[in-house]
């Protein structure tokens, strides 16, 4: 095994190899199960539950950002749109 062209073989099907095993995740482990949706329809689970908080986020956001408006409308927050 000292030749350069089976080292490179190996080393290339190892490398391979390991692309395909790594970071695989199957669609079980990303459904959401019947028994776990009484939970995601909580309204805690709401981003918007709290107006009043929502606004000061989006207040402080746009603030930071030196922009108005761009929330759930298209624009670059130039004041164009």
């Amino acid at each position: 095994m000292n030749s350069p062209r089976i080292r490179l073989a190996l080393l290339a099907g190892l490398g391979v190899a390991a692309a395909l095993l790594c970071g695989c995740a199957t669609n079980a482990a990303v459904r959401v199960r019947p028994w776990q949706r009484a939970a995601l329809a909580d309204d805690t689970m709401n981003p918007d539950r709290d107006p009043v908080g929502s606004k000061m986020v989006e207040h402080v956001y746009f603030s930071r950002e030196a922009a108005s408006g761009g929330r759930g409308v298209g624009g670059s927050g130039c004041g164009c749109n």
